[in-house]
């Protein structure tokens, strides 16, 4: 490569001014040697990035595609010094830990911080993901542990338990169904809903509730929280499905309805995969998890 990550650098600054003059500025270059640059770095990729304009520069397609990956380039690097950060600190341990939406928004924060706190040579990142993925990253190595609710285990894995939770649905005081002491979902399914955002757990979950009953979720509302979630169905939005756990304290101005559904169950599990064997820390913490309940 003909090129640094100077280069890589001022190629941002100049794309996101659109002016290459205000670009090498930003980077503290002169101008003549920015252009410079930029032609070293158009001629060591073999395509023209920037398209000179009268008051400006703009990016050709390949420019896009470079920006694009420029940028990648800087998060990944940010994301490294992240990651190294704890081990400057003394920190001597890190487990990657992924969970479903249910266990990030109700029983880590809780149990994370304890253990931490019991163990501040050991760091944690949590990603939350949905239960088949997270099954399919730790048997790829792309987790250490994972937190999972599913009915049905997969054999190749180790399963322990960890907390167990029920499905509820939540609806406002004034609803027609708030007398219900039971209901079933195909009850609820056309009622209008309140969702966690796309592509978290609980919300593909749902929606695939839904699709096996053939019918499309009534959509109204979708927030970023559990408690985002109850505040909206309190306001009369619509009803909400969701761990009976992660609201617990808030139920003043709701109901709680039970399910009559074999999925409702929803117990968390701490799994991992046998051909990976946890390490010391990460064993610590599967103990501390697993002892949780």
């Amino acid at each position: 490569m003909k090129y640094n990550l100077t280069d890589l650098r001022l190629f941002i600054a100049i794309a996101e001014c659109q002016n290459l003059t205000r670009g090498a500025e930003q980077v503290f270059l002169a101008p003549s040697s920015a252009s410079h640059r930029i032609k070293v770095l158009e001629d060591s990729l073999g395509t023209v990035l920037l398209q000179r304009k009268a008051r400006g520069v703009e990016l050709t397609r390949a420019g896009e595609i470079f920006l694009r990956h420029a940028r990648q380039v800087f998060a990944g690097l940010e994301q490294m010094h992240a990651d190294l950060a704890p081990h400057a600190l003394g920190v001597q341990g890190h487990v990657r830990l992924w969970a479903n939406t249910h266990a990030t928004h109700s029983y880590l924060p809780d149990d994370l911080a304890l253990f931490l706190g019991q163990h501040p040579q050991v760091s944690v990142t949590l990603e939350e993901h949905s239960s088949l993925d997270i099954l399919a990253g730790v048997a790829k190595g792309d987790a250490d542990l994972g937190i999972v609710a599913e009915v049905d285990e997969r054999s190749d894995m180790v399963m322990l338990p960890y907390r167990e939770d029920l499905l509820v649905i939540i609806a406002p005081r004034t609803h027609p169904l708030a007398q219900a002491r039971q209901i079933a979902f195909q009850e609820v399914v056309n009622q209008p809903f309140v969702m966690l955002h796309a592509g978290s757990a609980i919300h593909t979950f749902t929606m695939n509730l839904a699709a096996s009953l053939g019918q499309h979720l009534n959509v109204r509302v979708q927030v970023r929280s559990f408690e985002a979630v109850y505040r909206m169905v309190a306001a009369g939005v619509g009803i909400g499905l969701v761990p009976r756990e992660a609201i617990r304290q808030r139920q003043d101005d709701v109901v709680f309805l039970a399910l009559n559904e074999p999925w409702a169950k929803r117990d968390l599990k701490v799994c991992y995969h046998p051909r990976i064997p946890p390490s010391g820390f990460t064993q610590l913490l599967i103990e501390h998890l697993t002892k949780a309940q």
